[in-house]
C-alpha cells in the first residue's frame, strides 16, 4: 500500500511543480534550478563570500531597504499633506496627533534619519576599502551623486513641516548657498565675479 507522500509525489500537480528529483550533482542542480518556476528566478550558483555577512554590515542593502521604506511611506503620506504655508504645519501635527497615520509619519521620519546614516557609513566603508579605485570609478561617482541626492532630499523633507526649525534651516541653507565659491553672491568668489561683471 502506497503512503500519502508517495501518492503526492506521483500526482500531476507535484510533477508539474517539481519536474526533477532531488539534485545530486552540479548538472542536475542546474537543471532543477532552470526548470522550476520558483527557483529559476535565482542564480544557479553564487560565491560563498557573496552571501556571507561581513564587516560591511550590508550597508548598501540596508540603504536600499530604507529607500524603499521612504518611497512607500512618502507616497502614502503625500495623500494627507497639503504643501501650503497656511496648512503645512497643521497637516503635520494632524498626521502626528489626530490621524491613525501618525506611526507612518514616524516611520518615514526615522527611516530618513537612518538612511542618511547608512549612506554615510556605506560611502565611508567604500572609501576605507579602496573600492573607488579602477575599474570601479564610475560606481564611486554614482555613489557620491546618490549621497548628495540623499542629503538634498533629507534637507527638503526637513522643510516640509514649515515650523520654526524649517524656517531657520532654509535661512542657514540659503546663506550657505550664497557663500558658495564662484556660484554665490558672497564669499571667496564674489570679488572675482564682480571683476568679471565689470568687464
Amino acid at each position: 500500500m502506497a503512503s500519502i507522500s508517495d501518492i503526492i509525489r506521483e500526482s500531476q500537480i507535484w510533477k508539474s511543480i517539481f519536474r526533477h528529483p532531488m539534485p545530486i550533482d552540479r548538472r542536475n542542480r542546474i537543471v532543477v534550478m532552470l526548470t522550476n518556476f520558483f527557483l529559476h528566478l535565482h542564480p544557479v550558483s553564487i560565491k560563498k563570500q557573496g552571501i556571507a555577512l561581513s564587516y560591511t554590515w550590508c550597508m548598501g542593502g540596508v540603504t536600499f531597504f530604507l529607500f524603499l521604506v521612504e518611497t512607500v511611506t512618502g507616497v502614502l503620506l503625500m495623500f494627507y499633506y497639503r504643501p501650503t504655508v497656511e496648512l503645512a504645519f497643521q497637516d503635520i501635527t494632524n498626521l502626528r496627533d489626530v490621524m491613525s497615520m501618525g506611526i507612518l509619519r514616524e516611520i518615514h521620519r526615522w527611516g530618513a534619519h537612518a538612511m542618511v546614516i547608512t549612506v554615510w557609513l556605506h560611502m565611508y566603508r567604500v572609501f576605507l576599502t579602496g573600492s573607488y579605485k579602477p575599474p570601479r570609478e564610475f560606481n564611486w561617482v554614482i555613489g557620491v551623486v546618490l549621497l548628495l541626492l540623499t542629503l538634498l532630499l533629507s534637507f527638503t523633507g526637513y522643510l516640509l513641516p514649515w515650523d520654526q526649525l524649517a524656517i531657520w534651516a532654509i535661512t542657514v541653507g540659503s546663506n550657505m548657498a550664497r557663500a558658495t565659491p564662484f556660484l554665490g553672491h558672497e564669499g571667496p568668489g564674489a570679488a572675482l565675479l564682480d571683476l568679471m561683471a565689470d568687464r
